[in-house]
């Protein structure tokens, strides 16, 4: 066959890949034989092309001279010349900034241990949104249904939840996840999760422990510059254990033979990952292109979320101490006076004044007095775990204790004294009250406040030269 001939009858870049065919059903090397002068000039002269690893196009060499290994390159061309499929796909991948919209059509072989296709490409720098949306009916409703779900509800987490289950059942999985991760960190988190059969998921559930890091650490060099990384069987698995064999250790451990891993980015930056494990391979083609494009929509909601969350840090959490601010404490106890139909709780209401901060600041500097607040919070905190502290002022804090009672109120305030008699740097002035009824919050307030001033008072007639001087 006149493969030359073909590819020259083409006006877009052309070439012909053969793939070797092997007895088990898998394949073997695969090679680029010849290409039409569009094909070779986007490999030699790189006009408005992606630059390749070599700058020299042979015909007839493996793919692999041209770019790094790709298993969904791999998977397209295989389906296209041995299993005689025609393709379309609309790609963006990471190791390039140009948009490949790609076809494959099958070739007769006259060799039994090879196949043949055709692979056609054009290549831009700008999104083309129209091929973007040439979806099959089956795929536009999956990503409709999860952009309806996105928008439907104010619980994000539980939307996440649902979404997860949705993308685990498209890929006819074991198990799917959302994992999240923290560079700065370096932590992962598990946003959401859904099982087929909990029973069959043979990882231990502290598989995402501190050391998952380093594993997630390297999937972007394993997905190595493509968009995704699609293990179909163990045949592909020999990939991960080339790149990362730990990782394959613990997958294997974990009876995975087969996964989908797609990277959740905005503007360049890595989120975290989808990831599914144990899927139909027999559908990669339209789990490939539904995630695709969900990644795409996921994405930029996680990003969103994890922007309204900052700000809601921002606006409610003291910087310099990491308890909640005056913002926010004035905000709780407007609901709680607001709310009439609050249930009845018993209150306890402490206030806290350091001692000495303005004369820290004066004659040591702002520094010294700084790292005093940090270790007021720091000891409120371990007295105080499972209530609401907040910054009331520049030296002043509030402990607000839902659900307490009069006695475990005392004994931690108690507590309190003892360990703020112990450290060298802090003192506090300490007023506290109990209330049997928590809509009663504005009167312990003044109460606890107005025995807080008190405590302050006796503090500075026993140590004068420690008073404010304005």
């Amino acid at each position: 066959m006149d493969f030359q001939a073909i590819v020259d009858g083409f006006s877009a870049a052309t070439c012909v890949i053969s793939v070797e065919k092997k007895t088990d059903g898998s394949y073997g090397q695969i090679r680029i034989v010849t290409g039409n002068k569009p094909y070779i000039n986007s490999v030699e002269i790189h006009e408005d092309c992606p630059r390749m690893l070599s700058d020299k196009f042979i015909p007839n060499s493996d793919y692999k001279r041209y770019f790094n290994r790709d298993l969904n390159f791999e998977d397209f061309c295989y389906r296209s010349a041995v299993l005689k499929q025609s393709l379309h796909s609309y790609v963006h991948p990471e190791r390039y900034d140009y948009w490949f919209n790609i076809f494959a059509l099958p070739l007769e072989s006259d060799d039994e241990n090879l196949g043949y296709c055709i692979y056609s490409q054009e290549v831009t720098r700008r999104t083309n949104v129209q091929e973007m949306a040439k979806l099959s009916y089956e795929t536009s409703s999956a990503v409709l249904k999860t952009c309806i779900k996105l928008r439907e509800s104010d619980d994000f987490e539980q939307t996440m939840a649902n979404i997860i289950k949705d993308i685990r059942e498209i890929c006819k999985a074991n198990y799917s996840c959302i994992m999240l991760m923290n560079p700065a960190e370096r932590s992962c988190e598990l946003l959401c999760q859904d099982f087929y059969n909990r029973a069959d998921f043979h990882s231990n559930d502290n598989w995402l422990d501190v050391h998952f890091y380093d594993i997630a650490e390297t999937w972007e060099g394993i997905i190595a510059g493509s968009n995704c990384l699609i293990i179909k069987n163990m045949n592909d698995m020999e990939y991960v254990r080339e790149y990362n064999p730990v990782w394959y250790d613990s997958l294997i451990k974990s009876s995975v033979k087969s996964m989908v891993l797609f990277p959740l980015k905005t503007n360049g930056n890595l989120l975290g990952y989808i990831w599914a494990t144990n899927f139909d391979a027999e559908d990669t083609m339209h789990i490939k292109e539904t995630l695709e494009l969900t990644s795409y929509f996921l994405s930029s909601e996680i990003a969103n979320h994890q922007l309204f969350e900052r700000f809601k840090t921002m606006s409610s959490i003291d910087s310099l101490t990491g308890v909640f601010n005056r913002n926010e404490m004035n905000n709780r106890v407007d609901q709680m006076t607001a709310d009439t139909n609050t249930e009845k709780k018993s209150l306890g209401i402490v206030f806290t004044d350091l001692n000495g901060l303005k004369k820290a600041n004066d004659n040591i500097g702002h520094l010294a007095g700084d790292l005093m607040l940090k270790e007021a919070a720091s000891l409120l905190r371990s007295i105080f775990p499972e209530d609401e502290i907040y910054r009331a002022g520049g030296d002043e804090f509030m402990v607000l204790s839902l659900g307490t009672t009069k006695e475990a109120l005392e004994k931690k305030v108690s507590k309190l004294s003892n360990l703020v008699d112990k450290s060298r740097t802090v003192t506090f002035a300490v007023g506290y009250c109990f209330d049997p009824d928590s809509r009663n919050i504005l009167s312990v307030m003044t109460k606890a406040d107005k025995n807080m001033y008190e405590n302050k008072e006796e503090y500075y007639i026993e140590h004068p030269e420690k008073k404010r001087k304005n």
